[in-house]
């Protein structure tokens, strides 16, 4: 017995073998390792060492002294407030109407799409050329129509902001337009035919048709714009550049500001300020979405 519970408990206390890596795990990782090699040098170690140099709460205290801080910030909310519901307001309606089965609206749909399609630079430097106050082809046809000289667009802050705001709203409008269409399209043409059936109008057929298939699309679509429309550099920064003297900055150009000031650390410490109103829509869209 006793010969028994010896060769017993050497078994217990036998260490057991590590489990080895197959051969198709090895290749597995060796595949894997470029991309997380990737991943550490051109995301983490970015983001890690810009919150290093944005560590110091002096900083934020310096940034909070900046009156042009505080301008950017009204200027971002600003912008988030208008750009967004008017953007996604006019690609709720536009996804309607091209809806249509018409060929005339076929070929305007892909003259609509060539603002979101061409790239930024040389569309919006375009609308800075056109809004220039002495050669500008706005106000060229100002002199025509009035004979007096137009005004210098840009000069003014309000309508320099505006104007990014169109800018902004021009350039994302078509996808915005394209998701939402996709959206309609996915609803069963049964649904109208019965509404039609029981004599609803087509503001009746929107709201308790198309209104309630694609409210979550919605939703879910202007919180994703929110986040790409708070790190939007292209619409203010190339046609206003934050003039008239910096005044439409937003927080996605007040970081280059500071930079060309060679102010490091401040142009951190603005770029993390954003985050407060980043992690939230983040949070939150990825709640929707997991539901």
């Amino acid at each position: 017995m006793s010969s028994l519970a010896l060769s017993g408990s050497a078994d217990t206390l036998a260490p057991r073998p590590r489990p080895r890596l197959t051969a198709w795990q090895v290749w597995g990782l060796l595949l894997i390792a470029p991309y997380l090699l990737v991943f550490l040098l051109f995301v983490v170690y970015p983001v890690g060492y810009g919150f290093w140099l944005a560590r110091h709460p002096a900083s934020y205290a310096q940034l909070l002294e900046d009156p042009i801080f505080k301008g950017a910030v009204v200027n971002t909310l600003i912008f988030l407030l208008v750009g967004i519901n008017v953007k996604m307001l006019l690609a709720l309606l536009l996804s309607g109407f091209f809806t249509h089965q018409r060929r005339w609206i076929r070929w305007l749909s892909v003259l609509f799409i060539l603002p979101w399609a061409v790239p930024s630079i040389p569309t919006i430097l375009s609308v800075r050329f056109m809004l220039n106050p002495e050669w500008g082809v706005v106000n060229q046809l100002v002199f025509r129509l009035t004979g007096d000289d137009g005004p210098n667009w840009l000069n003014d802050p309000g309508l320099a902001l505006g104007f990014a705001i169109a800018v902004h709203i021009w350039k994302s409008l078509p996808f915005w337009t394209l998701i939402l269409l996709a959206g309609r399209l996915s609803i069963s043409n049964d649904l109208y035919e019965a509404a039609s059936v029981d004599g609803a109008s087509p503001l009746q057929k929107f709201m308790y048709v198309t209104w309630p298939s694609m409210r979550t699309l919605y939703v879910t679509c202007t919180l994703l714009s929110m986040i790409w429309t708070l790190g939007d550099f292209n619409s203010v920064y190339l046609l206003t550049g934050g003039g008239p003297a910096d005044l439409t900055h937003v927080l996605a150009t007040l970081g280059i500001r500071y930079l060309r000031l060679d102010q490091v650390d401040l142009s951190m410490a603005a770029v993390v300020c954003a985050m407060p109103l980043v992690l939230p829509l983040v949070w939150f869209l990825m709640g929707r979405l997991s539901k």
